[in-house]
């Protein structure tokens, strides 16, 4: 579904200097797969995202999607950020089909999968509240609704739980999953949380810290559908166990 072959990314500050976000990548990613980034803050896994999705060129290498060249933004994406970033002046329901409009599609023609996606969700009843009216965790779930709508096969999230308090989110991983199992899209996924990388992947990809690059990609071997007691599985605590040793390696040889 997804391959990176050397890819690196440098900006230019405002002052003009350069840096170095994300030294030379190579990744790939399967059909259906969900594949945790996790590493220290700045390593360039959202930077990795945004390359993904087309709305960063890469300085060096290269990027497929599907065997496509990724060189611009492209439909087959559906993007979640940290925060919702909801249309506070439109309803639930507007807010999901707002994602149709942005891609020239008739939202009429939206509204039953709109209605889907909210039942799916747990929002069916909410479709004329409005954000204000709504928890940042159902807020969450309009966002992952209007990244769905348009039926993606590739589902980039940004650290989409990283907001909320510890009970909801995990709730919204728990949800995450469900959705998956259902619905079996592509996920790449940022997080800063050890125990969601581990407990939402196929496989977890380490990075090191700034200039970013994989330090090693766990494959976790644990069954699905999973819950939240997966945590006290010895084969859960022994990925935990890897990961943290790798990111905290990587700080003391910065040291």
């Amino acid at each position: 579904m997804i391959r990176l072959d050397s890819v690196a990314k440098t900006y230019r500050t405002r002052r003009g200097d350069l840096v170095e976000a994300l030294a030379e990548t190579t990744l790939a990613v399967g059909e259906n797969e969900f594949v945790t980034l996790v590493g220290p803050s700045g390593c360039g896994k959202s930077t990795l995202l945004k390359l993904v999705a087309g709305l960063v060129a890469p300085t060096h290498g290269s990027i497929h999607v599907r065997e496509q060249a990724v060189r611009e933004p492209f439909p087959d994406v559906g993007f979640v950020f940290q925060q919702p970033v909801l249309l506070p002046w439109r309803n639930v329901l507007d807010n999901v089909l707002f994602s149709a409009e942005m891609l020239g599609l008739d939202s009429r023609h939206y509204r039953k999968q709109a209605g889907d996606l909210l039942e799916l969700t747990g929002l069916a009843g909410f479709e004329t509240k409005y954000p204000r009216e709504l928890s940042g965790g159902m807020q969450q779930r309009v966002a992952i609704c209007r990244a769905l709508l348009p039926d993606p096969g590739l589902l980039l999230m940004d650290e989409p739980f990283g907001a909320l308090d510890a009970l909801t989110r995990e709730e919204m991983s728990l949800e995450l999953l469900r959705i998956w199992e259902e619905r079996r899209k592509t996920i790449l996924f940022v997080t800063h949380s050890i125990p969601e990388a581990i407990l939402l992947a196929d496989r977890v990809v380490v990075m090191s810290a700034r200039p970013g690059r994989i330090v090693r990609v766990i494959t976790v071997d644990l069954p699905r559908p999973r819950t939240m007691d997966l945590e006290f599985d010895v084969r859960f605590k022994a990925h935990s166990d890897e990961v943290r040793g790798l990111i905290f390696a990587g700080r003391r040889e910065r040291a």
